[in-house]
Parts: structure tokens; C-alpha cells; sequence
């Protein structure tokens, strides 16, 4: 009888309690964020015994395979997300590609000379464009990994950086399209009398790599401030070897720009240089912030 009770009640009130679930179900998760977030990480063990544990302990294996079945499952759901959003940029290729176009008078003006050079085409767009939409959720992997093993307020200012990350990406896109293609294509298609017939897959190829390669490099200021919180990077390093940096960066710029001319060369390594001081700066704050919780973590030991 007691059993019969028990079911009808639960039947009874089952309305009222998935509609309180409902209602708390956001609150819950907003709780379960902020343990996540201010939850300390165990005691830091130097990486030296870390390698030297592989060999002898058979739990620090068993851990080893734990994150390396974590990082599979959240490079799994990168990889889905960034298909969604390829699939998503579908819709749009078409006018996309109209639009990149336009600084050599249309599609019009480029050719298809081979059968399956315009669904490349349409793929490589798509596929760059993909990226771009799915950049913060892709980002938001990675730190969902990282997360467990870093500090409170380094999860935070992680967690903060993934919009400033996607904001930095879109930038080093737009100083592509507006900036140094307008000053490029001018000079490729002018350096002689031969007329210039480009095809869609050059040109598209050309574009959109020289995007991704800018809007990657314009992270780099990010993923120092990262490094220095992780203390794997000191400012002091950045700050003396900074002439090795513009050399390294000339490099770049003279690797990803399409010409040899030192303006197009120059319209790269202008950015990336500031990119690199802004970097610098950006390290000092986070070595600063790296030794004050150093400090309080000391202070607060018996």
C-alpha cells in the first residue's frame, strides 16, 4: 500500500516538480559555473617529476590517458562545431564570394579553368568562413580543456579572452580585405604590360590563406598574456630580444606577403611590430598578476 502511495504521489506532483526544475535548471548552472570557476587546482608538481612519475606510477598513467582522451573528445566536438558552421556558410558563400571579389571588378573578371575549380572555390570560402563563425565556440573548447589545470583567475581571464580572441581574429580579416589587398592587387596586376587574366581558384586561394595567416597572427598578443599567466613566458625575455623579433617578424611578413616590394612587406610587419610591443605590455600586467597571487598563495600557508 505504502508502494502505491508513493507512485501516485509521485504522479501527482511529477507537473509541479519538472516545472521547478525548469525554472531552477539556469540557476543551478550558473552555481555550477562559479564553483568551476573559483574551484583551486591541486598542488603544482615541477614537470621534471611529472615525466619521471610516467615511468613508475601507474596512476599518473592512468591520468595521462584521461586528459588525452579529454582533448580527442573536445578536438571531436571542434572539429562538429566547425563543420556546423561550414554548413551554416553555405547559405551565404555565393554572395561572400561576390563580395571578396570585388576588388578585382567581380566574379565576372575571374575563370574557371578547370571542371572542378569552382566547387573548390566555393569549399575553401565556405570552409573560411567557417572558421570565422566558429571561432569563439572552437576557442571555448580550448579552454574547457585547459581550464581544469589552471587557477581561478587565470579560468576567468581566460574565459574573458575568447570574445577578445574572436574580436582579434575578425580584425586581422578586416586589415586584410581593406588595408593590404587594395595595396597588393594594384601592384600585382601593374608590375608589367602582360594583362592579367587571374583564375578563381588563385585568386580566392590567395585571399583567403593571406586572411586566415593575418587573423592568426593578430592573436598574438592573446596567447602571450596566456603564456606569461601559465609562466611559461617572461616579459623581460620579450622586452631584450625584441630586435631577433622584428628580424623573425620581416621573415614572416616576407613568407605570407604575395611580393617581394618593401611596401606590401612593410603594410604586414607594421601591425605585427605593434602586435609584438602591444604583447610585451600585455605580459609585464600578466607576470605581475602571476607573482601577487604567488604571493598571496605563500602568505596564506600555515
Amino acid at each position: 500500500m505504502t508502494n502505491l502511495f508513493t507512485a501516485l504521489w509521485r504522479v501527482i506532483t511529477f507537473p509541479f516538480r519538472l516545472i521547478f526544475n525548469i525554472l531552477a535548471f539556469p540557476f543551478r548552472g550558473l552555481r555550477g559555473i562559479g564553483r568551476f570557476l573559483n574551484e583551486d587546482i591541486p598542488e603544482e608538481r615541477p614537470l621534471m617529476d611529472t615525466f619521471s612519475s610516467l615511468a613508475s606510477e601507474a596512476e599518473t598513467r592512468a591520468s595521462l590517458w584521461e586528459h588525452v582522451d579529454a582533448l580527442r573528445a573536445h578536438l571531436l566536438r571542434s572539429v562538429i562545431g566547425l563543420a556546423l558552421g561550414v554548413g551554416i556558410s553555405f547559405y551565404f558563400t555565393v554572395p561572400l564570394m561576390s563580395y571578396l571579389a570585388i576588388p578585382v571588378g567581380g566574379l565576372e573578371n575571374l575563370q574557371a579553368i578547370e571542371v572542378t575549380e569552382e566547387v573548390g572555390v566555393f569549399m575553401r570560402v565556405a570552409l573560411t568562413s567557417g572558421i570565422a563563425i566558429m571561432l569563439p565556440y572552437i576557442a571555448f573548447e580550448i579552454w574547457l580543456f585547459a581550464a581544469p589545470g589552471l587557477r581561478p583567475r587565470e579560468r576567468k581571464f581566460g574565459l574573458i579572452g575568447i570574445p577578445l580572441a574572436t574580436l582579434l581574429f575578425l580584425t586581422g580579416i578586416a586589415f586584410t580585405f581593406f588595408i593590404l589587398l587594395p595595396a597588393a592587387l594594384p601592384f600585382l596586376g601593374g608590375f608589367t604590360e602582360i594583362q592579367q587574366f587571374w583564375t578563381a581558384r588563385d585568386y580566392f586561394g590567395f585571399v583567403t590563406g593571406l586572411m586566415i595567416w593575418i587573423g592568426l597572427f593578430f592573436e598574438f598578443p592573446l596567447v602571450i598574456y596566456i603564456l606569461t599567466s601559465m609562466g611559461l613566458v617572461k616579459p623581460d625575455i620579450l622586452r631584450q630580444q625584441w630586435r631577433l623579433a622584428i628580424v623573425a617578424i620581416a621573415i614572416l611578413a616576407a613568407a605570407i606577403t604575395p611580393t617581394i616590394d618593401p611596401v606590401n612587406m612593410g603594410l604586414v610587419m607594421l601591425p605585427m611590430s605593434l602586435l609584438y610591443f602591444v604583447s610585451i605590455g600585455l605580459s609585464y600586467l600578466a607576470y605581475a598578476g602571476r607573482r601577487r597571487n604567488m604571493a598571496e598563495a605563500e602568505t596564506d600557508l600555515p
